[in-house]
């Protein structure tokens, strides 16, 4: 379940429905790939994730004219949850990192592994959620890594929301791609249908659309399917990328991963970066093996329009402003299996 850098859990890949064909593309995954995945290669923390001089912008009401057209941005309550006995939180991250430049983790999804309940709970959140770096000042969610890693962006979890995560697996583009490769494509249960330009093989005259239903993709439809954003928001990335998750679970499972475990692990871990390793796996395989039968086990939210609104900041900004008690409610229902 969780070696993968994604995670939603519907029946497996064997007892899903057959795939079908998709009228604007051509999805084939070879039978007979042995695609090698491609080393994630994550920045130096001394080279990437320090401070820059460019000032964060901030919710502090400034004297001017058109200071009074954006909301005052409320402190979040600080609301630690009460953790369940056995549960377990992780991060599972996606960056676009890109050769040459710096990254922002534009895929955040908070997984809550309940020993005890024997379920697991996702949360997607936006990108552009505006929150409070601790030590920082203001910024979107998707900063919070670059600037201080995993701990900083535990410590943001934590202040804004009431929950800490223990433990994160974060992958970029080229490792997303190897890892779905390597698994031979994925089924993927689409909800709704998405059309957006893509600029990939299977895409015709600069679109792709993909129809609700399972589709087989490989790693660059995935890809662009988790990252499309022209013709969609970014409440539907989420949801999109948890799709993406359950179908890279269930592909796993499907080869007997849990019996497999460190082969596969071997296999796959230089496509992504994480704090978990096997001895942290093996005591939550139990309730891996109970999802896979049971997909009534897995509850998936995502952090949407009621739980936040956007708002342009002083600076001019674009961001989403959240609904803190609102999102700490959806935080505690996902990890208490309800």
């Amino acid at each position: 379940l969780l070696v993968s850098p994604s995670c939603n859990v519907l029946p497996s890949a064997t007892s899903q429905p057959t795939p079908k064909a998709v009228a604007q593309l051509l999805i084939k995954a070879n039978p007979n790939s042995t695609a090698t995945p491609t080393p994630f290669q994550p920045v130096s923390p001394t080279a990437t994730r320090q401070p820059t001089t460019t000032a964060i912008p901030t919710a502090t009401r400034a004297p001017t004219a058109t200071a009074t057209a954006v909301p005052v941005l409320p402190t979040p309550i600080r609301v630690d949850q009460t953790l369940p006995e056995g549960v377990v939180h992780m991060l599972v991250l996606g960056n676009d990192l890109r050769p040459g430049g710096g990254y922002r983790t534009d895929v955040i999804l908070l997984v809550s592994i309940n020993t005890g309940k024997g379920t697991v709970g996702v949360v997607s959140f936006p990108r552009d959620l505006y929150v409070t770096l601790p030590g920082w000042g203001t910024n979107r969610i998707n900063t919070a890594f670059t600037y201080g890693g995993f701990q900083m962006l535990a410590d943001t979890f934590q202040y804004n929301f009431g929950v800490r995560p223990t433990y994160y697996a974060m992958t970029n583009f080229e490792g997303f791609e190897g890892i779905i490769n390597g698994l031979g494509g994925i089924d993927v249960n689409v909800s709704q249908e998405l059309t957006d330009s893509c600029d990939i093989h299977q895409g015709r005259n600069g679109s792709c659309t993909v129809k609700p239903g399972v589709t087989n993709m490989d790693g660059a439809m995935a890809l662009w399917y988790v990252r499309s954003r022209h013709s969609t928001s970014d409440f539907d990335r989420g949801r999109r990328a948890q799709e993406v998750l359950y179908a890279i679970f269930a592909k796993l499972m499907s080869i007997n991963a849990v019996t497999r475990l460190p082969q596969v692990y071997a296999d796959y871990r230089n496509s992504f970066e994480t704090n978990l390793g096997i001895e942290g796996i093996v005591p939550l395989l139990p309730v891996a093996s109970m999802v896979v039968g049971d997909s009534s086990r897995i509850h998936r939210y995502t952090i949407g329009p009621q739980e936040a609104y956007p708002i342009t900041t002083y600076g001019g900004a674009m961001v989403l402003q959240p609904n803190f008690q609102a999102i700490q409610a959806i935080v505690n229902r996902s990890m208490n299996g309800e």
